[in-house]
């Protein structure tokens, strides 16, 4: 009965045992971690090139991403319907001109069923570990519903994906409700409580207007105020949807004008900084009109140049930071003792439940720490210095991964789908690519990426987000802007229309274990 008494077995059966295991990990051309707007984004593509062997690995049990599982009250698009959505797969019923979070996640579930994208899906099938193999040049994956093996990795899983809770000092001891805005407890009620809110970015914009009518007392813990403009948001006619399914055209147009209003500004953002002063006169001027207070103004009052940290949008944000029953603490939260919340300032409040708009792990992504790449080492290692990328797309020593909202292609004032277009024709490229010059596998050179980081932060010198004067969640810890992309949609529809093989070494699959440089492949 006891193991102990049976004979080991021989090398050859050990190995005819692994090679068996191995058989019975399903093998697919692209695994795509994520299905919000970039996983989902993917999947349609690769369909639409004729790579239809892939599986999608969400951790969550429905898609989504940043849309399922933002569900707090007021959550809303700060980008324009017609804008934020697909080129490929328009949408004539947006209700509003900005649209709510359960019609943007009901627009995700929908492209899913119609791109007929839900035999890929596999839910709460969360990445453990991505461990490139380069003796067979695949991708190794291990999740939480099985392992898999791929040729590709298509990385979606998003810089807003991961909360970020500060570390404070008897915090595991508060007593009451304590929460991240992306995980909001819908099994708490607001009313008659004396609610915390702490931060003051996109998130608690509009989370505060929501509860503060509700709640007993609000009490705002802000470290640095933001920028907020008018919010011209209104509710999209019966006729104006009429006349957008009938007419697509007349939706492309609405789109294009969005898109092109957009591109203008681009500029004063990334190279004319100085350009931002009207808009800031119109700032200045949304302040003074929503709270009379001089004293509360002078709170919420920035000290840096719009643009510097991300503009709100809001036409309620301040009216409810303006009420009798809100509590706005300029300063952030130190320490908590009990049910009291100490300030850096030194002042104390009481509450009843805390909520925490403290943003993402976004400069430190923690699937980072996840993919190893040929020398096992980690991105989370390789980018200790600062996230880097070729085009934001693909990192050296990691073959095969493409990344979806990859470093340096965030943006300050436009559609973020858009980007995400533009990175998912420079994926299908590479796979095409990699078909028809007979290679198994590509990773950009040092040099490469060296240079197209090297001329990003280059041209990052003279944006708004390093000469503002602020400190943003764009910037990692040394300073470095690893979030945004210098310039235009356009610029880097352009810098990703097509792989330069110039900035890549190939791996072949007639030497599957040697990395070879594309002017060596082709010799």
């Amino acid at each position: 009965m006891a193991s102990s008494s049976k004979r080991p077995r021989s090398d050859a059966s050990t190995a005819t045992g692994t090679a068996a295991a191995r058989e019975s990990v399903p093998h697919v051309r692209v695994a795509v971690i994520g299905s919000g707007f970039g996983g989902l984004g993917a999947a349609v593509r690769l369909r639409r090139a004729g790579i239809t062997d892939f599986v999608v690995l969400e951790r969550a049990d429905s898609v989504g991403g940043t849309w399922r599982d933002n569900s707090y009250p007021g959550c809303a698009c700060d980008v324009p319907s017609h804008l934020y959505s697909f080129s490929f797969a328009p949408n004539p019923d947006w209700p509003r001109s900005f649209s709510g979070q359960p019609d943007i996640r009901a627009y995700l579930e929908k492209v899913a069923t119609v791109f007929g994208l839900r035999p890929h899906l596999r839910f709460n099938a969360e990445v453990l570990e991505a461990r490139w193999d380069s003796e067979r040049t695949h991708w190794r994956i291990d999740t939480s519903a099985g392992q898999w093996t791929a040729d590709a990795i298509v990385s979606a899983a998003g810089p807003l994906a991961d909360p970020q809770i500060p570390d404070l000092p008897g915090l595991s001891g508060f007593p009451g409700k304590v929460f991240h805005s992306s995980r909001w407890d819908h099994g708490f009620e607001p009313a008659g409580k004396r609610v915390a809110m702490v931060g003051t970015g996109a998130s608690a914009a509009q989370i505060i207007p929501a509860i503060q009518p509700r709640v007993d007392k609000l009490t705002v813990f802000q470290r640095t105020p933001a920028w907020v403009l008018p919010r011209s948001d209104r509710e999209i006619s019966a006729l104006e949807k009429w006349v957008h399914g009938r007419l697509p055209v007349t939706a492309k147009i609405r789109r294009g004008a969005l898109f092109a209003l957009r591109e203008l500004q681009v500029d004063a953002f990334v190279r004319r900084p100085g350009l931002l002063r009207l808009v800031q006169q119109v700032a200045e001027r949304h302040l003074a009109q929503g709270v009379r207070d001089p004293a509360l103004r002078a709170k919420l009052t920035p000290d840096y140049r719009i643009g510097c940290k991300r503009i709100l949008l809001s036409n309620t944000y301040y009216p409810a930071l303006a009420a009798a029953n809100t509590e706005v603490v300029a300063s952030g939260l130190r320490e908590v003792r009990g049910s009291t919340l100490v300030a850096a300032d030194g002042s104390e409040h009481e509450v009843d439940a805390i909520v925490f708009g403290t943003g993402f792990h976004v400069t430190d992504m923690p699937i980072g720490a996840r993919v190893f790449g040929v020398d096992g080492t980690n991105l989370a290692e390789e980018w200790k210095d600062g996230m880097e990328a070729l085009r934001g797309s693909t990192v050296h020593g990691f073959p095969n991964l493409f990344f979806v909202i990859g470093p340096n292609t965030g943006l300050g004032n436009s559609s973020m789908i858009l980007m995400i277009e533009s990175q998912l024709n420079y994926m299908i490229d590479a796979l095409i690519t990699l078909d028809s010059i007979g290679a198994t596998a590509m990773q950009p050179t040092a040099r490469a990426q060296r240079h197209w980081n090297l001329e990003l932060q280059h041209r990052m010198d003279r944006t708004v987000w390093t000469t503002g004067g602020c400190r943003s969640w764009y910037l990692d810890p040394s300073g470095k802007n690893t979030v945004l992309w210098p310039g235009s949609t356009t610029s880097f529809r352009r810098a990703t229309r097509k792989v330069d093989l110039g900035e890549y070494e190939l791996i072949m699959r007639t030497a599957p274990t040697v990395a070879r440089t594309v002017q060596e492949a082709s010799a």
